[in-house]
């Protein structure tokens, strides 16, 4: 019953989104031209709502310069998202690749259809089986309780917004500081640290302990320190962890709560393992 609750919950917020910004538009065309301009307004917002919803996914995979994975050039990794998926009830998503070494992974799209996860080089080259098993869980939950739609639609929007200032000129900064703390707020309306805690539990269930994604979130952590890493501030949401310096405008956009806190969570789950540790 729960778990009902909060799909609906995240599917509420996202078409309150998607709906509440044509509706915003519309209404600031009332004082210009009055009924007529509002209902065109409304008419054309509403389409680019539903193409939103419908193409979202693809704009964000856009945004981070992913591209799509075939089974014949890594059917490991398609093999074990099938094998998850299944246990976490919900269909195969489609895979990517993030083409780069900065270790990271992400999910975009609608909820358990319409959906993918994606992938970087740096992950696949770093990651240990366990680990690499973790972070896909963790993606594939977003994916089943639909978290996945409200943070890709946040994205897009956000990402709109932050791309939208990028005019040039003298224009850029003053345009940047407007615009980026109105697609912040947006970002943090909608998205709670508290997904990545519900994902993070529900990640440890899938694939048995704990401890895959607990290890794998220190090790990308280590790695992304070693590795510089430039992107449109507002896609923060989509990863497993932040993978953003926390400074500058990229500061606005953190939405993860901090990562000793999810890794010390996921090894309450597993009290006894210092003595597992121990005795191994």
């Amino acid at each position: 019953m729960r778990a009902r609750l909060v799909v609906v919950w995240n599917l509420f917020k996202a078409w309150l989104l998607l709906a509440g910004v044509p509706a915003l538009v519309a209404a600031v065309g009332w004082p210009v031209g009055g009924y007529r301009l509002v209902s065109l307004l409304l008419f054309f917002g509403l389409l680019v709502a539903f193409a939103a919803y419908w193409y979202a996914d693809r704009v964000a995979l856009g945004m981070v310069g992913a591209r799509e994975l075939p089974v014949g050039e890594s059917p490991r990794l398609h093999a074990t998202v099938s094998r998850l998926a299944t246990r976490a009830g919900v269909p195969k998503p489609r895979l990517y690749l993030l083409p780069d070494g900065h270790p990271r992974a992400l999910s975009a799209g609608r909820g358990p259809r319409g959906s993918a996860i994606a992938v970087s080089r740096g992950l696949l080259t770093a990651a240990p089986p366990a680990e690499l098993e973790g972070v896909l869980a963790h993606e594939l939950s977003h994916l089943r309780d639909r978290s996945v739609l409200v943070q890709t639609t946040a994205t897009v929007v956000a990402g709109a917004l932050v791309e939208g200032s990028r005019v040039g000129g003298w224009l850029q900064r003053a345009l940047l500081f407007l615009l980026g703390p109105i697609a912040a707020a947006i970002v943090h309306l909608l998205l709670s640290p508290k997904r990545e805690f519900a994902a993070d539990r529900a990640a440890a269930a899938l694939c048995g302990s704990p401890h895959g994604l607990a290890d794998a979130l220190i090790r990308l952590e280590q790695a992304a320190e070693l590795v510089e890493f430039r992107a449109n501030p507002a896609t923060e949401p989509l990863y497993t962890f932040n993978p953003f310096a926390e400074e500058g405008i990229a500061a606005l956009f953190i939405t993860h709560p901090p990562l000793g806190e999810r890794v010390r969570r996921l090894r309450e789950l597993d009290p006894a393992w210092r003595d597992k540790l121990r005795a191994a």
